[in-house]
């Protein structure tokens, strides 16, 4: 049984993002959210909000769902468009350059380990 949660557009660069996934990928859900729960990351609340709810919906999708059988089969975090947060910086000369806000779309999948 597979559940997943997905967060778009969340506001946290990717690269900060992948950081705190690499460090869950694999292990057990309890596990993932006590290690989130310490980990001084920026990405580790938004990781770990993510992973809750992943949890929530396995619970909703079968209710007689072991939360310990749980771990986390697969986690990516993508970059999103940067469309809605252009802002620009003044340069020299009269020009500007682009300020990139990141942008970042991540999804969680979590198998029962049977």
């Amino acid at each position: 049984m597979i559940a997943q949660a997905s967060a778009n557009f969340a506001r946290i660069s990717p690269r900060k993002a992948r950081m705190v996934i690499d460090l869950i990928r694999g292990r057990d859900a309890s596990e993932a959210l006590q290690l989130l729960r310490f980990v001084p990351k920026a990405g580790a609340p938004v990781v770990a909000k993510l992973l809750e709810s992943a949890v929530a919906n396995a619970r909703q999708k079968a209710p007689g769902t072991d939360v310990d059988t749980l771990f986390v089969s697969k986690a990516t975090a993508d970059k999103g468009p940067n469309k809605h947060m252009r802002r620009w910086r003044p340069r020299a000369m009269g020009r500007a350059t682009r300020i990139a806000k990141g942008v970042t779309h991540i999804v969680i999948e979590l198998d029962s380990r049977r």
